[in-house]
């Protein structure tokens, strides 16, 4: 796991305002949609969510009991109305949001069944290096660079 990215550092953090010490860790699946030419899939936040409208890659909180891998099968199915296969797990990131302190896993999945759905109003970007929507969510940011690295890019992750 990479370091702690502080994004939007210069906001107050939501629990420390309440004078508590420790933050609580919200454990997060993280699906990378990945198509064969090695595009892969971008959303938009939803409206009336944090950070609604900056893109993302897709996926949500983990429910009590739940594994990283079940989280992101019930997760998509709700969002995007798809059933995916088999899932890579991948990397994880720590991201400190003003609202939040999050543990993001991220997995690569490969293989889906039906048709992409924005069940929750977001828009959807089949994207490649540099990406062309923005603003990106923090926590999406590192992903792009991972990216990068695996394909030895030369320009820039993303723009905006």
């Amino acid at each position: 796991m990479s370091g702690v990215l502080v994004a939007d550092g210069e906001r107050e953090r939501q629990d420390l305002s309440a004078g508590k010490q420790a933050r609580a860790v919200v454990e997060v699946a993280v699906g990378i949609l990945m198509q064969a030419d090695g595009r892969f899939l971008l959303t938009s936040r939803p409206p009336g969510k944090v950070y609604a409208g900056y893109w993302e890659f897709p996926g949500g909180k983990l429910e009590a009991g739940e594994t990283v891998e079940q989280a992101l099968r019930r997760e998509l199915l709700e969002e995007l109305g798809i059933a995916i296969g088999p899932v890579q797990a991948w990397k994880t990131q720590m991201v400190d949001y003003p609202h939040a302190l999050v543990r993001l896993h991220f997995c690569k999945v490969w293989d889906w069944q039906g048709d992409l759905q924005m069940r929750e109003g977001q828009a959807h970007a089949w994207q490649a290096l540099p990406v062309s929507v923005t603003p990106v969510l923090p926590g999406t940011v590192p992903v792009l660079g991972w990216f990068a690295q695996e394909q030895q890019f030369c320009g820039a992750t993303h723009q905006g």
